[in-house]
């Protein structure tokens, strides 16, 4: 029997703090980018809303209560037209059931902005690109 599990979250910023439903964020730093190892996971969709990336994706589990997720940013600005930053999504995943379950967190991306008023920013475990504007 496969189970399909569907969440749905949305992200607000208020002032400088995330919001309740965005409490994930995009954490910068290279040596994770690098070497965090990563469980199998299949990206679905990708999209911004306000400063809030959400990746919806789905991964084998039992129920995907104990996944831990992650968004590492290379700290790298390519020089182009808009900028870019490479980003890698991690998902710290220990079930071993036959499951397979869709999730989307939604990770605070404000701390990636860089002058000019949007970044590329791309997913480089998912071959996959966005532009945030803000």
């Amino acid at each position: 029997m496969v189970m399909t599990l569907l969440t749905y979250s949305s992200c607000t910023k208020n002032n400088d703090d995330p919001s309740p439903s965005c409490l994930n964020t995009a954490i910068e730093n290279n040596s994770q980018y690098q070497n965090a190892e990563s469980a199998l996971f299949d990206v679905n969709d990708i999209s911004i809303d306000g400063d809030c990336l959400t990746i919806n994706y789905s991964a084998s589990g039992c129920d995907g209560s104990t996944w831990q997720m992650q968004l590492y940013d290379s700290e790298d600005i390519l020089e182009s037209s808009p900028p870019q930053r490479n980003l890698r999504f991690v998902l710290f995943n220990n079930e071993a059931c036959l499951a397979y379950i869709t999730k989307d967190p939604p990770f605070d991306i404000s701390n990636l902005q860089v002058e000019g008023g949007q970044v590329i920013l791309n997913i480089v475990n998912n071959n996959s690109s966005i532009t945030y504007s803000y």
